[in-house]
């Protein structure tokens, strides 16, 4: 199985979760999503990611000057963005039980 269909699928979610414990730039939440395991992620993926979020409105950003280079825009979880990550993760839950149950049996055939 090829794990880049699988992050295609759950990128969203994984980028709401990391905003859950503090905001983040573009390659900020590329590189945390990196370190928590996802080592494929690419960062057009997540920066394309992070504006559909903004743009459906489960985000809020702000920008904040940088004297290394140019201003970096940051953004974070709203209520509606707290409200999608606990449905998705609801979600994400029910779905991983499931495929563990029927692996499960498929193994103890």
């Amino acid at each position: 199985m090829d794990p880049s269909q699988l992050l295609k699928g759950v990128l969203s979610l994984a980028v709401l979760a990391v905003l859950a414990t503090g905001d983040g730039y573009g390659y900020d939440v590329a590189r945390r999503l990196r370190t928590g395991g996802l080592p494929e992620v690419g960062d057009a993926s997540v920066y394309g990611t992070l504006r559909r979020l903004y743009n459906t409105g489960h985000l809020s950003s702000y920008v904040v000057a940088s004297e290394e280079g140019p201003h970096r825009k940051y953004y974070g979880l709203n209520d509606a963005g707290r409200d999608l990550l606990e449905h998705s993760a609801k979600t994400w839950r029910a779905f991983a039980d499931t495929m563990t149950t029927l692996l499960d049996r498929e193994n103890a055939a």
